[in-house]
């Protein structure tokens, strides 16, 4: 009986040749898999930048870790790693801009239900070093605390979250109110957004008992990723808010630009000048910032799938995380598009006054062109007139040494003995000879015209 590798050969063999992307592309849906996490659990994630950090130093401090040693750098091409240690485990996820680190272990028994404001890293499974010299800047960390208790009354969860954040005002929703997990949700979750002395943010979340693992995954993956990913949307709004004033400059300084040129108070020269400084200014913004504003729109965009994927249901007195979210987020998520769109609008306006400012200095070199032709029409007129009197002096002065010669030559006869009066002779010989020499001239215009003609 055929083993199943000679199976699958002998079908693949059928197949023609794969496309170099074909695997990466189908395994792509399974790059960065859900944990399958066992409550009560806690789950420290931790956002840093990686601008400037590379897949080896990030490789080099996850070695750091207890029996990760002999960790290779291939085990990391897939961006996504999950390391299994004593009673925890350490999650890798790299990202474009950011790369996310994620231990999950046990909840220690201070932090259940019924505490306030429980300590939490004390028990932290990892080096609290390891955590601290992470290689980047931190961009989001989250202490998410997943817990089984009943949240049949959502209200009275609510209240027992509240106390778990030490009485301060929190946010809370039920989620997955959906046909799956029945009309009451499959969790409550509970926070207030807010920074500890730490450097940390709080999320709790209570799961009825009974709730599978590869749920509370899903649940923790979604949370966590909702968070990092506003903060990363967040990242356009600083940018957006510097360039303003370049932005402002450099409308007042094409409207100037426009002016003078509608009103022609300036030379072209002038206003090429202006409109080049301005033009340069504001491709020098579009190119530093236009990626940061699309990545803004893109993050946005994640935020808002993540918001739908919980399916939030309020619980009375207090706001859903989507609903605070969108209302603090929206604004900023405006002021950006806006940004970006008045950054676009200025270089098509600037692409049209240099159109226009193009289409003048057309105009003047078609004058000037139309000037320096009929200048040259001119020229030619005056050269020609010139042309035909240095003509008929030529004919003149061409008679004049024919006539001389024939008077010379008349003399000669006269002389031999002939009765002839030579001025007479000559005299009645001058018209012949004024019609030939011009005949002659006239020869040899039309032959150099033919010349002329037959190059062209």
């Amino acid at each position: 009986m055929p083993n199943s590798a000679d199976a699958n050969a002998a079908a693949r063999s059928i197949l023609p040749p794969d496309d170099g992307l074909r695997y990466l592309l189908h395994n792509e849906v399974h790059a960065r898999p859900s944990a399958r996490i066992h409550l009560p659990a806690l789950i420290i994630s931790v956002a840093v930048l990686n601008e400037g950090v590379s897949r080896e130093a990030e490789c080099e401090h996850l070695r750091r870790l207890p029996g990760q040693e002999g960790l290779q750098l291939d085990e990391m091409q897939g961006n996504f790693l999950r390391l299994r240690g004593d009673g925890h485990t350490v999650k890798w996820e790299r990202h474009s801009e950011f790369t996310r680190y994620a231990i999950v272990q046990p909840l220690p028994e201070q932090a259940l239900l019924g505490s306030q404001q429980p300590e939490l890293m004390s028990a932290l499974r990892v080096d609290a070093d390891w955590l601290r010299t992470l290689p980047g800047r931190t961009v989001a960390a989250v202490k998410l605390v997943m817990l089984e208790h009943d949240i049949s009354h959502p209200d009275e969860a609510r209240a027992l979250g509240q106390q778990w954040f030490g009485g301060r005002t929190v946010l809370a929703s039920l989620m997955g109110n959906s046909e799956e997990s029945g009309p009451g949700g499959h969790s409550v979750v509970v926070t207030n957004f807010r920074l500890a002395a730490s450097g940390f943010e709080r999320i709790l979340v209570i799961a009825p008992p009974g709730t599978s693992p590869t749920r509370a995954g899903r649940i923790s993956q979604r949370l966590l990723e909702l968070e990092v990913y506003r903060l990363m949307a967040l990242r356009g709004l600083p940018v957006a808010k510097d360039i303003a004033p370049v932005l402002a400059q450099a409308e007042a300084s094409l409207a100037e630009v426009t002016l003078k040129l509608e009103g022609r108070q300036a030379s072209e020269s002038e206003l090429l000048d202006t409109l080049i400084h301005v033009a340069a200014g504001v491709e020098r913004a579009t190119a530093q910032h236009a990626y940061r504003f699309a990545a803004t729109q893109a993050y946005d965009t994640l935020v808002r799938q993540r918001i739908a994927e919980l399916r939030e249901k309020p619980i009375p007195g207090t706001q859903t995380l989507g609903e605070f979210m969108q209302r603090r987020l929206s604004p900023a998520i405006a002021t950006v598009a806006a940004t970006a769109q008045r950054l676009a609008s200025l270089s098509q306006r600037i692409e049209r006054v240099s159109a226009l400012l193009r289409t003048r200095v057309d105009i003047a070199t078609e004058q000037q062109n139309h000037q320096l032709l009929a200048k040259l029409t001119r020229g030619q007129d005056l050269q020609l007139n010139l042309q035909t009197t240095v003509e008929g002096l030529s004919i003149a002065a061409i008679s004049y040494y024919v006539v001389s010669l024939l008077l010379y030559g008349a003399k000669a006869l006269k002389s031999s003995g002939l009765p002839i009066n030579p001025e007479i002779a000559v005299g009645v010989l001058i018209p012949l000879v004024l019609w030939s020499v011009w005949r002659a001239t006239r020869r040899v215009h039309t032959k150099l015209h033919a010349k002329l003609h037959g190059s062209d």
